[in-house]
């Protein structure tokens, strides 16, 4: 049971809130579409499906989170101050998510 519980967990916190590892990157600055999904392996240690990492990208681009600009034929996304405020809120909602959760 442990095991399924904490994979649950894991995915809950990582493929379902892909935006949030999105942001983030995009918080150091411009980023290539077809990069996010090698930076989140990479930074985060695990891999998005080809797919999901653009439909989240269209969602934050729509939601006026981050916005896209045209490099020859490669698409550039870079995070907006709207982006930057609702990262701040994630960030600070998972620190006191482990604060309560916390064990003495």
């Amino acid at each position: 049971m442990k095991g399924k519980l904490l994979k649950r967990l894991g995915d809950l916190n990582t493929k379902d809130c892909l935006w949030t590892y999105i942001l983030r990157i995009l918080s150091d600055g411009p980023v290539h579409a077809y990069s996010v999904r090698a930076e989140v392996r990479r930074r985060f240690g695990f891999q998005p499906g080809t797919v999901t990492a653009y439909r989240v990208l269209y969602s934050l681009t729509a939601n006026g989170f981050v916005t896209k600009k045209a490099d020859g034929r490669r698409k550039v996304y870079s995070i907006t101050p709207k982006g930057k405020s609702e990262l701040e809120a994630a960030v600070s909602f998972y620190k006191k998510q482990f604060k309560d959760l916390s064990v003495s």
